[in-house]
């Protein structure tokens, strides 16, 4: 069958997309100490690219929809992952050609989080559009490959410089620029299924329905119970556990992403036999309980584990709110994706910055901070709670 008519070939493009997303957000961290020794950059200004990464990428989703719904979908993404492309060039090339190398990290940093932000707008609604009597499971293996494309990035990019040296981190680098490169000219003939003016829903019309709101708050419970532990995870297993770093990143932040990976690739099995509303609700839960075994456990072992649970619980939250709010909210188009995207970056912001900063009230007690994360999944159960009967309402009665 040809690729124009073919819409498997649109949930691979989406997948590949995701894979870039996930290049956008961990391949920096990466090079941090390269950084520094290369170029003399203060750790503190090397750790100010992820905060500049977030804002441009959080601008992007708040200022996105009128550019998707003037231009359309197949052209944004054309966009979106050019601005990857370019980013992830121009990082590997403007460090050594600029006289303040710092700058063209920058430039890079701003170019590759414009491309990133734009394609989280895009990726799920383009998902959702496709011809599936499963949306949920294809929204859910979307957001899997994400997990893969961390673990992916992660292993080879270590592998790669272990094999080849740190200084080729350029050319790695430039590598990397060739994935979205290729999934942009893949994107411009993958048939997308356009959403119509007359079925799009007003970002005012939006803003006046509680259900929306509900589903704000729950994307927004959903990141900030995802990223704030994987954003501590490491730090956790070193500094409060004392495990060496080798050691605790494999069990705890790689840990994680493997375990989330594995609930958001579960879910499209049992998908036809479960509601989507309750799974959520009980991997609601069983994040509660991850949360207290990590944060009470004497057992060092046992704490790791509470991270790793942590991971398959948070799996299907991101996703399955998409797919809920996508199935309550009819015809939300660009702008419910759009602000779905905002509440959960908000999240991925608010949840670490409140987990780390109750660990410095306590003197960097990293289990009291972790304590407090249970209020973000106990949140997330509350509203599912709450706007249940109209979730049902909607066909989420399986």
């Amino acid at each position: 069958m040809c690729i124009k008519n073919d819409f498997r070939h649109t949930r691979a493009a989406c997948y590949v997309g995701y894979v870039c997303q996930a290049a956008v957000c961990v391949f920096l961290p990466l090079l941090f100490t390269t950084f520094e020794k290369d170029y003399g950059i203060s750790l503190d200004k090397i750790t100010l690219l992820i905060t500049i990464n977030f804002v441009v990428q959080f601008i992007t989703d708040l200022s996105a929809m009128p550019l998707v719904n003037r231009v359309g979908y197949r052209k944004s993404a054309i966009i979106a992952h050019l601005g990857i492309f370019l980013g992830f060039t121009a990082l590997g090339t403007l460090p050594a050609l600029l006289e303040n190398a710092y700058a063209g990290l920058v430039g890079a940093v701003i170019l590759y989080s414009i491309g990133g932000g734009l394609l989280e707008v895009l990726v799920s609604p383009i998902i959702e559009s496709c011809p599936s009597d499963n949306k949920a499971a294809s929204m859910s293996i979307l957001h899997a490959m994400f997990s893969i494309g961390s673990i992916l990035v992660i292993l080879l990019s270590t592998l790669f410089l272990a094999v080849f040296g740190r200084g080729s981190w350029r050319t790695l680098t430039l590598l990397w620029s060739v994935i979205p490169l290729l999934n942009m000219f893949y994107f411009a003939n993958v048939p997308i299924n356009e959403i119509p003016d007359e079925d799009k829903t007003s970002p005012a019309v939006l803003f006046k329905s509680g259900i929306f709101w509900l589903f704000f708050v729950g994307m927004l419970c959903g990141g900030a119970s995802e990223v704030g532990m994987s954003q501590w995870a490491s730090a956790f297993a070193e500094s409060t556990l004392g495990i060496s770093k080798a050691v605790g990143d494999i069990l705890g932040p790689c840990m994680f992403a493997v375990m989330m990976a594995a609930s958001r690739f579960i879910y499209p099995v049992i998908s036809r036999k479960v509601r989507l509303s309750y799974y959520i609700g009980v991997c609601s839960a069983v994040c509660v309980a991850a949360y207290l075994i990590a944060a009470l456990s004497p057992v060092k072992l046992m704490a790791l584990a509470g991270c790793g649970l942590c991971g398959f619980s948070v799996g299907i939250m991101w996703p399955g709110m998409i797919s809920l709010a996508a199935k309550t909210c009819k015809n939300g188009g660009s702008a419910l994706f759009a602000m779905l995207a905002v509440a959960g970056d908000l999240g991925c912001t608010s949840g670490p910055t409140i987990i780390g900063f109750v660990s410095s009230v306590f003197g960097g007690d990293l289990k009291s901070g972790l304590l407090v994360g249970i209020i973000f999944p106990t949140l997330l159960i509350v509203t599912l709670a709450v706007g249940g009967r109209f979730i049902r309402a909607a066909g989420d009665n399986t």
